[in-house]
């Protein structure tokens, strides 16, 4: 088994809990009332169906008596009836699929919102957190495993209900048709009131105990094939994003032998699959296959007998084969179930991590409040790490609208944590930070994220494209060295594997020049890029942003003489960092 396996530990009531909170999610939404309706008409045709199975089994009874009897004119009416209800039935029939997907679609998309939101709507140190292996891929909880419970929960719920209106309807007939048989036992003669009932409830409790003896692995193998394979995916998809670098380094043998290894728990997970399904399968054909003669074989007695006639065993035959395949559901659908339990047990542990992360932003120390004066203030800060080891002493410090600040110290002091603390992305500590307005804070850390799309969006973000007139964008781009880019803001590339480093910066560089803030956070942003040009950055900031204030943390000395005062970070051997303001 690979490293981090967990078996799914979803049963009994916080099964129900899970059940309950999921599928709270879409039926509490605005959406609901819809679905209300897709639901109730896919149950009406899902009844519907059952309904004219019943009407088929006596037109089947009709078409054999006229057969048996030579009877033309009945023969061909109840060919006629049984051709109208085939007509009933495939448009019930297909509709009913039609309504179940159409609502299965709009509760994944409700249900996706939800998860997306959750995940991406959180800040950058859950994000962290769940890719540090706390969770293992939530990208694929939140296409997979949500589009599997939602698929799973109207196909099992409608399939069921659809067993239970079954079970009534044809029960009733099954046990009319085979109330007034004599059972012959060593000479004597019993009457056994309903007995095909019985012989089908008899089959069906022993189908599902030895089935659900035999496939009860499968819960905990599904578990564990949506984990690694979306673990083996997302070793190709990182790789395929930092191609240059591994091929820089001649590394393509470790990360080779690194797929290939991911790969081998894939092939070792599809066997235990393949060989528990293969005797799960085994058995439920052999006991549908046997189940097939048992109402044949029941009746031939009666029938014999001339208590029945011919359309009556029909009837018998297929009314038998209904009740059977409804009180043997459980059996048919438990590959289904298996893998349902998993996508539940998926879902519910994501949303788990997601409510701690919550409860600690909710909880946090470091109070972000507003500031009147619209400045920057540090009041009594103290950050820790996670596990709760102090990474900065209290400190306190002041910056005022258009103030140049530099961040310096050795690495590892604390100068991204601090910046990441004042963005509100690390609530580890304590203390109080005043912020001037978000919407005139933006932030530009040392790698910058280049989202998907086109370069008009690239060059945007965090605005939406369309933001900017093109002829700003190819200004900006143009002012950080970057000409050879203008003309291709139509372009839709995979930029973050095209551009270098040092062009990347420049990007993340222009859009400040196109956003035009109050307050600008250089978390190491011109660490790519050589003397000159990160010369040429801080002049063009002030040329642009003369009344901006400026916070930079960086690594080069010669950035200090861009900005008015320091913040010095200093170390003392293996205990927290001070900060000294001048």
């Amino acid at each position: 088994m690979p490293p981090n396996a967990r078996k799914p530990a979803v049963r009994g009531r916080r099964l129900a809990r899970a059940l309950w909170r999921l599928g709270r999610v879409y039926w509490a939404s605005a959406d609901a009332k819809a679905g209300a309706v897709l639901l109730l008409g896919a149950v009406a045709l899902e009844l519907a169906t059952v309904w004219t199975h019943v009407l088929i089994a006596d037109a089947n009874r009709l078409i054999f008596d006229a057969l048996e009897q030579k009877h033309a004119e009945a023969f061909f009416r109840a060919i006629g009836f049984f051709l109208a209800l085939g007509v009933i039935f495939v448009l019930a029939s297909t509709y009913r699929i039609f309504l179940r997907q159409t609502l299965e679609m709009r509760w994944r998309q409700s249900l996706t919102a939800h998860f997306v939101s959750r995940w991406m709507g959180s800040q950058a140190y859950l994000e962290s957190k769940l890719h540090g292996g706390e969770i293992d891929n939530p990208d694929q909880r939140i296409q997979e495993d949500v589009r599997d419970f939602v698929a799973s929960a109207l196909g099992l719920s409608l399939s069921l209900l659809a067993a239970i209106a079954t079970l009534v309807s044809f029960g009733g007939l099954l046990w009319r048709l085979s109330s007034d048989w004599p059972v012959r036992l060593a000479g004597q003669e019993f009457h056994v009131p309903g007995l095909m009932m019985w012989v089908a409830g008899l089959y069906a409790i022993f189908s599902m105990w030895v089935t659900h003896l035999l496939g009860r692995r499968l819960v905990p193998i599904n578990f564990d094939r949506l984990r690694i394979e979306a673990d083996f995916r997302y070793g190709l998809v990182r790789f395929r994003d930092n191609v240059e670098p591994v091929a820089l380094s001649h590394g393509e043998t470790v990360e080779r032998k690194s797929a290939f290894a991911r790969f081998a728990h894939v092939i070792r997970n599809w066997f235990q699959l393949i060989r528990a399904q293969r005797n799960l399968s085994l058995l439920t054909t052999g006991l549908g296959y046997a189940n097939d003669m048992v109402p044949v074989l029941a009746a031939a007695p009666a029938y014999f007998a001339h208590l029945i006639t011919l359309g009556n065993l029909v009837q018998i035959r297929l009314a038998y084969g209904h009740v059977s395949g409804s009180l043997i559901w459980f059996v048919n659908a438990y590959q289904e179930i298996a893998r349902w339990r998993a996508s539940i047990e998926r879902l519910a542990s994501f949303s788990d991590v997601m409510d701690e992360s919550e409860r600690e932003l909710a909880v946090r120390e470091i109070a972000l409040v507003t500031s009147a004066g619209d400045r920057l203030a540090l009041e009594n800060l103290r950050l820790e790490a996670p596990g709760g080891r102090v990474l900065l002493e209290v400190a306190s410090a002041r910056v005022d609208p258009g103030e140049r600040i530099v961040v310096t110290g050795p690495s590892g002091s604390g100068k991204t944590v601090l910046l990441r603390t004042i963005a509100g992305v690390w609530p580890f500590g304590s203390g109080r930070i005043e912020l001037p307005r978000r919407e005139c804070l933006h932030f530009v850390p040392e790698r910058p994220y280049l989202p998907l799309g086109t370069l008009r969006a690239v060059a945007s973000f965090p605005s939406e494209e369309g933001s900017f007139e093109d002829e700003s964008i190819r200004e900006a781009l143009g002012a950080l060295g970057l000409a050879q880019l203008a003309g291709r803001l139509d372009e839709v590339e995979p930029w973050d594997q095209l551009l270098t480093d040092a062009e990347k910066q420049r990007v993340a560089l222009a859009r400040v020049l196109l956003h035009a803030p109050d307050w600008v956070f250089l978390d190491k942003a011109t660490s790519a890029l050589d003397e000159v040009t990160e010369a040429r950055v801080y002049e063009l900031l002030a040329e642009r942003l003369p009344r901006a204030a400026l916070v930079t943390a960086a690594h080069r000395p010669n950035v200090a003489r861009f900005h008015t005062r320091e913040w010095r970070l200093r170390m003392r051997g293996d205990g927290p960092a001070s900060l000294e303001a001048a």
